[in-house]
């Protein structure tokens, strides 16, 4: 993939923003499935746990979209 602007609606958007986009929808996912389970209760700083998550969903999906 080519990291070049992505035109929507008229306007030019950066791939970057779109890819932060969609780590967040699925942070959001992660996040919920994790209170359904009750696994938010091990954590020590669940914010700080839920912005790694972020991080790591964000860095893996450059990494598959780089490819």
């Amino acid at each position: 993939m080519k990291f070049t602007e992505i035109d929507i609606l008229g306007v030019y958007v950066a791939p970057m923003s779109l890819i932060l986009i969609a780590a967040w929808i699925c942070t959001l996912a992660l996040r919920r499935v994790a209170i359904h389970f009750g696994l938010l209760r091990y954590v020590w700083h669940p914010a700080l746990f839920g912005f790694a998550v972020y991080m790591i969903v964000l860095s893996s999906i450059v990494l598959i979209a780089a490819r």
